[in-house]
This record gives structure tokens, sequence and C-alpha cells, in this order.
């Protein structure tokens, strides 16, 4: 297999035209070595159908068409969506079949073609990564596990664990979903253009959500309540939701947690109780 370098990357983007803009978060791998590592990070089974978001100028697309029978490729750039069927077919050729690319926007997105996807691979633009994550974990169930490069701090804040400092939204809304764990560190020098920031890739294996009684909604906009203002108590967050300061220690206290604990304390399970109280505080049988 013969993975793009730093000059085909250039020579593929003049072709297309393309300047990288930091709107769609375009920083493109030129580093073979780096490919083949997520790939084989990845652990893909060559039966997996493997959904890849923001292929660009087909880097990582080329590693992944070696490995499984079958890669979606979802690109909102119209132009790189036009190309990367050309630059599978000139690289790999014997592998072009594999490829089948969606240009639609990743974060809409909610049909792709074929069977459905069981891995999601990709290197994910970073000003939309976590939504795009969200987005693809609640949208096909299929996916078992998934590895994507982030920002380093984006990384972070996936895989905080309850109590860490930067245990957050994403921390949670991931974790509703899915274990997440850092899997390595990623150079800035292995991107064109460089970005300024280190990135990092994060692991994904899914697994069942909490068993609450009300809908992953009502978990989440607890969720959003709780992180709004993170400075402020549970009983001072949640009193938008609950209707007061008092209704929202009521809500706690029948959750069995502390009306002054902060939401950085609190695991996923912790905040599929609180819904389960809110809803019955606000529809009593």
């Amino acid at each position: 297999m013969t993975l793009l370098g730093p000059a085909d990357v250039r020579r593929l983007a003049a072709e297309v035209g393309l300047r990288p803009t930091k709107k769609w978060g375009q920083n493109f791998v030129v580093d073979a070595n780096t490919v083949r590592r997520i790939v084989r990070t990845a652990a893909l089974d060559p039966s997996d159908v493997v959904l890849e978001v923001g292929p660009g100028l087909g880097s990582l697309t080329l590693g992944l068409v070696e490995a499984v029978t079958r890669v979606v490729a979802v690109e909102v750039d119209v132009a790189l969506a036009t190309q990367l069927p050309r630059t599978i077919g000139a690289f790999a050729p014997s592998y072009a079949d594999r490829l089948e690319v969606v240009a639609a926007d990743a974060l809409v997105v909610d049909t792709l073609p074929g069977p459905p996807p069981t891995a999601l691979v990709a290197n994910l633009p970073y000003n939309v990564a976590v939504p795009v994550l969200l987005h693809a974990l609640e949208r096909w169930p299929s996916l078992r596990r998934a590895l994507v490069m982030v920002q380093a701090e984006v990384a972070d804040r996936i895989t905080a664990p309850p109590g860490s400092r930067v245990y957050g939204v994403p921390s949670v809304k991931v974790a509703w979903w899915a274990g997440a764990r850092r899997a390595g560190t990623v150079p800035r020098a292995v991107f064109w253009p460089a970005p300024n920031v280190d990135s990092a890739l994060v692991a994904i294996d899914r697994r069942e959500p909490p068993a609450v009684e009300v809908s992953r909604q009502q978990v989440f906009a607890v969720v959003d309540a709780a992180f709004a203002q993170r400075r402020k108590s549970l009983r001072a967050a949640l009193a938008g939701l609950a209707g007061s300061p008092s209704a929202a220690e009521q809500v706690l206290r029948a959750a069995g947690l502390d009306p002054l604990a902060r939401g950085e304390s609190l695991p996923v399970e912790a905040f599929g109780r609180l819904a389960e109280a809110l809803g019955s505080v606000r529809s009593p049988t």
C-alpha cells in the first residue's frame, strides 16, 4: 500500500484548489507512519464497516481500505468528496471498490448507504469533534467501537473521570454511550498545515446506557444545567429545571445526592437518577 506523504498531500490540494480552512477544521495528516499507527490502534476486523468522518485528501482512508472490506467516508467539502475516489483509485486501485463517499455534513447526516457501520475511525475536525462523535453514537447503535483523533484538550475532556478538573458535559455525554480512554498522543508535525495545538487519540467502546426510566434527552438536559455554571452547587444550578432552589434540593435528596455537591463530582449514573427524580417531582403519581 502506497500512503500519502507531504508532497502528495500538497499536490492533491493544489489539484482541487484547496486552501485548508479553519471553518471546517482542516488539518491533513501527511505522515504515513501515523496513519499506520491509527489503523493498528483501531484494532479493526476485516469484516468491519468503517465510518470515516472528514476524510479530507484521503491519507487515513488509504490505510482503512486496506484493513477492512468497506469504508463509508462522510465529507462536507464537495470538492474533496469528489476527489477522494480518484485518489483511492490512483494510489490503491485494487481497493477502490471498498470505498463509498457521502458528500454531507456529519453533524446532521442520518442515513448511510449499505450495511450499518460497526466502527468509527476518523481525524475529527477540531471545531466540531464532540458534537460529531455524539451524533454518530446516537444515530448508529451498530457502532461498537471508535478511534478518533481530536485536539489533546478535547481528548482530556472526553476521557476525564468524575472529580477531575476538566470533567464536564463532553465527559458525561460520551459516558452515556461508551467507555473512553486516551490511546496516545499525536505531534503537530504530522499535519499540514500544522495546528497550534497538540492532538491525541481516543479509543471508545460502546456499552449499554444507564438503566433509567427517563429519556436520554431528559438526562442530558440535567447535565447541561449542572455544568452551565460550574461554580454553583447542584441546588442552585438545577433551580431553573426544578422550579426553585428548594424544589431542586428535594430532587437531589430524592436521588440520594448532596444538594451542595457540584456537577463535576457526579458519574453519569447519578445524572440518570437525578433526571428520574426530577421527572417524579414534575409528574407526581
